[in-house]
């Protein structure tokens, strides 16, 4: 895969890898962005067939999805590096520490979940998508990503339903695919990486319950609640996320 990717921050720091969620971009982290960089390596890139990834005939899996974070960090030498994804990127960040635990130092995981069925629903979106085009989920998604308050705020509204309607529609169907597919329950016990699972109480996607669930299972993680906050957090609640994430980040240090 070329994945699509921006590396920004001081040379030498240690790296900090976004990963974004289901039909937006890298994006998605310009709040966190200005934050993380005076510590850290910033790394954010497109998931497949999002942003200027391409992508390919799916269905896809998450060891796929994983692969392409091992793949960039092996192209740009990066070793370890700290993690912190929303949603789809929260999966992918928990598939690398179950199964590639030693190249992850640090784990942040946004508004996502372990078990996010049903499967079915997951592949009649990808079939919807495949017919219709990923404009078609413009409409139902913003309400979900945020708080009414902004959700049909107009640049909210052209810039988030603007990256979902340009997203490749067989590279959102693969993704719901290898969301339909995923199995990470049971390895969340082996993850070591230090883990923070951060939580909108308004998600209706993925709502605080997932992070519990995620946070049970994983040793020594913790769990934190923002309000107001749908789906996208990190979005709504930018400053909040940041203080947490550079939080959990420079523990390490």
């Amino acid at each position: 895969m070329n994945v699509n990717y921006e590396l920004t921050g001081p040379d030498g720091a240690p790296v900090v890898v976004l990963s974004n969620s289901l039909g937006t971009d890298l994006t998605l982290w310009d709040d966190q962005v200005p934050a993380l960089e005076r510590e850290f390596q910033v790394l954010r890139y497109d998931q497949r067939g999002h942003g200027a990834t391409p992508g390919r005939p799916g269905p896809y899996t998450l060891k796929q999805l994983g692969g392409d974070v091992l793949a960039l960090l092996d192209t740009l030498g990066v070793r370890k590096a700290h993690f912190a994804g929303v949603s789809l990127g929260g999966m992918t960040g928990m598939w690398l520490a179950e199964n590639a635990p030693e190249r992850i130092d640090r784990l942040a995981l946004i508004c996502t979940s372990a078990d996010l069925g049903p499967a079915s629903m997951w592949r009649d979106r990808a079939a919807t998508v495949r017919e219709k085009g990923t404009a078609v989920m413009v409409e139902p998604s913003l309400p979900k990503w945020f708080t009414p308050a902004l959700a049909e705020r107009d640049d909210i509204v052209a810039k988030f339903g603007g990256v979902l309607a340009a997203a490749d529609d067989e590279g959102y169907a693969g993704c719901c695919e290898a969301i339909a597919d995923m199995d990470l329950l049971d390895g969340l016990g082996g993850i070591t990486a230090p883990t923070l699972v951060i939580a909108g109480a308004e998600d209706p996607a993925t709502p605080p319950s997932h992070a519990e669930q995620i946070a049970a299972g994983i040793p020594g993680a913790r769990v934190e609640v923002l309000s107001p906050a749908a789906h996208l957090a990190n979005a709504e609640q930018p400053d909040e996320v940041n203080r947490l994430l550079l939080e959990h980040f420079t523990r390490s240090l």
